[in-house]
């Protein structure tokens, strides 16, 4: 029986790659959260409905593409794919691990080199989550980490590096951080807001808004901008690269209404735009911690980002708006969902709680909805 990793995967949908997917989750699942890609095609069968055998599906499932069956967390596709080869297809795999492999993989990809530093993107593709090593001499820092720090450590070895700095651009609500966990485990500085209200030793953004390493100075600016949460920040490096966590997506704005201060948090999202981002130059490549879609808002080079002149020109959020017609638009389109598990998620960020693996990896089940559009 064959079987395709998550990582094999995230390189097919990277390479917009044809692949037909057979998701047996519940309904419910499937609409709410599923792989997609560009050449993806996906359809859902429950696997309550299979238990008796898949003649009754064979009609559905193509003879001369891939087919990938998927679960949350791999027994069930694993004896649906067994069941589609006892039927004669010979061109069918299985998720191992299933959505919960899917939910955690993260694609490393470069995404800027110069004689001074070297910027690595690691994706989450089943989550649109995005975070960041930058390299400069033998030293690196990390921006915004999953919690499955080993993809981190594994990249600074592979880089020969040491992992000196970290920093969470604000209190993720969606996922859960691995900047404690990796602080700890390698002796760097551990940066966050000291507004966002963390129970747990860090170096606040608010005493430290230049971070310097290596020799070669590098300097990561905390430009103060608050928005999607009260201690938002972003991280403005060498005048070239700007790390704007969740305040600019490459396709929209960040949310200002998960905290149930939209009007008021809108107010600060304005301020951002138009008194502080203002100042940073067209040519800056603003580098998120999330994004809505891959196939829309990845590049060239595959990985996520976008000139800041470019998001200028396509948001409308960010042109000619004053602060009440600005703040009315963001209210108007505010969402009633949150992602899943937030309050729980934010609770484990913030230090007020804990989880064991296991139930971190429950929490973090379900799409990022971070990422809202205010383009009107």
């Amino acid at each position: 029986m064959k079987s395709l990793t998550a990582a094999q995967v995230a390189e097919k949908v990277a390479k917009k790659d044809e692949l037909f997917i057979l998701d047996v989750r519940n309904s419910s699942e499937y609409k709410d959260w599923k792989i997609e890609g560009e050449n993806i095609e996906s359809i859902n069968v429950p696997y309550f409905d299979l238990i008796d055998g898949v003649d009754a599906i064979l009609g559905k499932i193509p003879e001369n593409k891939d087919v990938l069956v998927v679960c949350a967390k791999e027994g069930s596709s694993k004896m649906v794919a067994e069941m589609l080869e006892e039927a004669g297809r010979t061109n069918v795999s299985y998720l191992e691990g299933g959505m919960k492999a899917w939910s955690a993989h993260l694609r490393k990809v470069k995404v800027y080199q110069d004689e001074n530093l070297k910027v690595y993107q690691f994706i989450r593709m089943g989550k649109g989550c995005l975070s960041y090593m930058i390299v400069s001499g033998k030293e690196a820092m990390i921006i915004d980490p999953a919690r499955n720090i080993d993809v981190y450590l594994e990249a600074a070895e592979e880089d020969g590096v040491k992992i000196t700095n970290i920093g969470d651009s604000h209190l993720h609500a969606d996922h859960i951080s691995g900047g404690k966990q990796l602080a700890e485990k390698t002796g760097a500085k551990y940066y966050l807001m000291k507004s966002e209200g963390a129970k747990f030793d860090h170096e606040p953004f608010e005493e430290n808004e230049v971070v310097k390493f290596e020799n070669v100075t590098l300097e990561v600016l905390a430009v103060k901008t608050p928005g999607h949460t009260p201690g938002s920040v972003s991280f403005l490096v060498n005048d070239k690269l700007l790390f704007s966590g969740d305040t600019i997506f490459v396709g929209g704005l960040g949310r200002p209404d998960l905290g149930g201060k939209v009007r008021e948090w809108a107010k600060d999202l304005y301020d951002t735009i138009y008194n502080k981002i203002s100042e940073i130059a067209d040519d800056v490549v603003v580098l998120p911690a999330h994004y809505a879609d891959y196939d829309d808002e990845s590049n060239a080079d595959g990985y996520i980002g976008e000139t800041l002149g470019v998001i200028r020109k396509r948001n409308d959020m960010m042109n000619d708006h004053d602060e009440a017609e600005f703040v009315e638009k963001v209210a108007a389109s505010a969402s009633t969902e949150t992602p899943p598990n937030f309050e729980d998620i934010i609770a484990i960020n913030r230090g007020e709680k804990e989880a064991t693996e296991d139930e971190q990896l429950e929490l973090e089940i379900g799409p990022n909805r971070c990422a809202a559009h205010h383009t009107a």
